[in-house]
């Protein structure tokens, strides 16, 4: 069974929700992108998306377009991102680790030669943005053959259609973006959030997890009694941001916020399953 299906049947087993942070690899600093991936773990990451740096991050909001564009300062490259997984890996098997970003990268590292080195490195699943399933005919046949989960996206506007076209390709987990607009954005609705999951599940057994939006940890605890995952991003990149003058001080730091959310999430679903039995 792969890492990311291990992992969502486990916190099944458990009555415990996914926690997925998000960071742009290679932000502030190469150095720190190990360490913290570490560090998140400890404080309750169930699975992490690592975010490749692209010059063009036309999906993303200002927030992460300023972290890609720390990393690119410092050359990050694909090449470079699997070389942190492969670190990682060292001493971390269990992890799942998703890689997103945009498909430019992969098309310039060639398909067959990505999946073959992000396989080789410990990678568990991609997510390209910009790959809709409609256009990844070439690239979903060699990321299965090489035992890695494609993950797509979902909008509040996805119609019935495009989600049974989605939940026919992806693997892994489906990832329902909450908010209309770009990474970052705000005025999440949590009624049209439950009723979209609802729609969705009607179409797939695949975990759904969450992102865009949660911010704080009383969202991410509602989140959690709706979702599979809760996906957490600009909210831990405006952190690391705010501390970009003090890198060293991001490996305490971020990991206590996550820890915050990973602690109300679980409180939050303890309480619903308690509510539940009586």
């Amino acid at each position: 069974m792969a890492r990311i299906e291990t992992t969502f049947a486990r916190l099944k087993q458990q009555g415990r929700k996914a926690l997925i942070p998000y960071i742009t690899a290679g932000d502030p600093l190469p150095r720190i992108t190990v360490p913290l991936l570490h560090a998140l773990v400890k404080a309750g990451a169930d699975i992490v998306e690592l975010g490749v740096p692209f010059s063009d991050p036309m999906a993303d909001g200002p927030v992460i377009q300023r972290a890609t564009e720390r990393a690119l300062v410092h050359g990050v490259s694909l090449r470079d991102v699997l070389t942190m997984v492969r670190e990682f890996r060292t001493t971390d098997r269990d992890t799942p680790i998703v890689l997103m970003g945009y498909l430019n990268p992969v098309e310039v590292m060639g398909y067959e030669r990505f999946a073959t080195e992000a396989a080789r490195a410990g990678v568990d699943g991609v997510l390209l943005v910009d790959l809709p399933p409609e256009e990844a005919g070439e690239v979903t046949p060699v990321l299965r053959r090489h035992g890695l989960d494609q993950v797509f996206l979902l909008a509040p506007t996805s119609p019935v259609e495009r989600i049974r076209r989605i939940a026919g390709v992806a693997s892994g987990f489906i990832y329902y973006v909450s908010l209309r607009g770009v990474t970052g954005a705000a005025h999440l609705d949590i009624d049209e959030v439950r009723g979209r999951l609802q729609a969705i599940r009607g179409e797939t057994r695949l975990p759904l997890g969450v992102g865009f939006g949660i911010n704080d940890p009383d969202t991410a605890a509602r989140m959690a009694q709706l979702a599979d995952a809760v996906i957490v991003g600009s909210a831990l990149v405006k952190r690391m941001e705010e501390r970009v003058n003090h890198p060293d001080t991001i490996i305490q730091d971020i990991p206590a916020f996550l820890a915050s959310l990973r602690a109300a999430m679980d409180a939050g679903t303890s309480r619903s399953v308690a509510g539940g039995q009586r």
